[in-house]
């Protein structure tokens, strides 16, 4: 017993050393290495040098104080920590060519790894450090040099693609990350993003960019093991998405929590991109406002499975539609949705353009059509399984008018399948429900629903098109003057 209490007092005294040593790594400040806060001065070499120089040292970190350090790319190494106190900013240039791309995908960014472990981004004191990608200034560049002919490039719609645009950070392959109170604004493209990463936590960032187009908030790519909690997230493009780019991984044991966020698009959002799928995710507590499209969207269109979902305690305000499932075959692939769970949600759907007003607002598109029902719609197929809806209210506009758009309930053939096309929730065109629309379900339990139309509205709350084991209890429909309707239409 005495070996025993013995032995467990070493190792708790080694473990103890070894902390002692992972805290004792030292800190160096970016003027050691004449790296200059001046705002005009070029420093991408020598911050890569430092970078470089503290890695090969056994590891620290390279500590930036108040001023502004103009930089293009930079590659963190393992076991470095970039910390960026209150005041210090990381600014972009705004030449694209001081951008490097990844060997493995030939995507650019500011902050970029790849196949490194145990790096951080920190910012200290109060709201830390910021990252500005002067994302407009670099993104009318790229065009510029388009129409100079410097850079070749289809300049669809009128702007660079997404592949010569860079990001302020992608990591790639790596593990055991930490990002923590840092601002990231204003960037060319995506404004973050982690692709096949392992064991990362990302805590307290403040990602302000609705500087150009594709500005997505923050992409989780084939990740496994992320955390994501207490941020605040506003994007031109969708907040917060979760995306599978390769059939070999899943984008799996991922958390959502405590998080805001605003969007031209999606607010949370599993997809488009799908090919090897989504499994174990927890969305808790969230909000989501002003946002054009869905306030929780979840697809399974690539071939890919999306399976053992949770979304818990969901508020939404001001946005163009709730929910949204929809299960497609864009690569002419089956896919898979299985265990998806909505409860305890809140939400406001808006009479119009919610995003109205923002500098990129999302497109007018998919009209004439009155404003759109909850969409859980799967594929004859590849029906989805086993949805639970439990402890929900929404509050839709209604005003559906079928003198500008209508759909019988004797005539749900006319709403189209549509297993090719980019699935949006408005893609379907005219619904005849305004509450939900439900097709190719197998397993619906639908418990403690409450759903109010502020104005009367010629639909049904519910339609039920080809649904199997189903239960809905607990359901309570307001509408004006909607008592003589029957809440819910089904054709089995």
């Amino acid at each position: 017993m005495k070996k025993s209490i013995i032995t467990l007092i070493l190792l708790v005294l080694v473990g103890l050393g070894n902390i002692s040593a992972q805290e004792a790594k030292p800190i160096y400040n970016a003027s050691k290495f004449g790296i200059r806060s001046d705002g005009v001065t070029m420093n991408t070499r020598s911050i890569q040098y430092a970078i470089d120089w503290i890695s090969e040292q056994g590891g620290g970190t390279l500590r930036f104080w108040v001023g502004r350090y103009l930089t293009g790319s930079i590659h963190l190494k393992s076991n470095v920590t970039i910390e960026l106190v209150e005041g210090a900013i990381l600014v972009g240039s705004t030449n694209p060519f001081d951008y490097d791309r990844f060997n493995a995908i030939g995507d650019r960014a500011l902050i970029m790894a790849e196949g490194v472990e145990n790096i951080k981004l920190i910012g200290v004191y109060n709201s830390g450090g910021c990252i500005d990608g002067q994302g407009r200034e670099l993104g009318n560049n790229c065009t510029e040099m388009v129409h100079a002919g410097v850079i070749n490039d289809r300049l669809s719609n009128d702007r660079v693609g997404e592949g010569f645009r860079p990001r302020l950070l992608h990591f790639r392959e790596c593990k055991n990350i930490e990002v923590q109170n840092v601002t990231f604004r204003n960037a060319a493209n995506w404004v973050t993003m982690y692709d096949q990463c392992e064991n990362t936590v990302v805590d307290n960032v403040r990602i302000q960019s609705c500087a150009f187009w594709n500005n997505d908030g923050i992409d989780i790519v084939d990740c496994d093991g992320f955390l994501l909690k207490d941020s605040y997230i506003n994007s031109s493009d969708d907040a917060i998405c979760l995306k599978s780019h390769t059939n070999k991984k899943i984008c799996q044991n991922v958390e959502v929590r405590n998080c805001t966020a605003r969007s031209s698009a999606s607010g949370i959002k599993f997809g488009t991109m799908g090919a090897g799928g989504f499994k174990n995710v927890k969305i808790i507590n969230n909000r989501v406002y002003d946002t054009y499209r869905s306030a929780i969207t979840i697809q399974s269109v690539d071939g890919g499975i999306c399976e053992n979902i949770l979304v818990d305690s969901l508020n939404a305000v001001n946005v163009g539609n709730a929910i949204y499932l929809n299960v497609g075959a864009r690569r002419d692939k089956q896919s898979f949705m299985n265990g998806i769970t909505i409860s305890n949600m809140y939400c406001e759907v808006a009479a119009s353009k919610p995003d109205a007003g923002y500098e990129y607002e999302g497109p007018v598109e998919d009209l004439p059509r009155n404003i759109s029902p909850c969409g859980i719609i799967g594929l004859k197929d590849s029906k989805i399984k086993n949805v639970t809806l439990e402890n929900i209210e929404i509050i839709f506009p209604g005003g559906g008018d079928k003198h500008y758009a209508y759909v019988g309930l004797d005539e749900l053939d006319k709403v189209p399948e549509m297993p090719k096309a980019y699935p949006e929730f408005s893609q379907h065109m005219e619904l005849p429900a305004w509450g939900f629309f439900v097709r190719h379900v197998d397993g619906l339990t639908m418990k403690n629903i409450k759903l109010t139309a502020l104005k009367k509205d010629y639909r049904t709350a519910i339609v039920l098109d080809n649904v199997q084991n189903h239960a809905i209890s607990k359901l309570e429909v307001i509408e004006p003057n909607g008592k003589k309707k029957d809440a819910i239409f089904e054709r089995k």
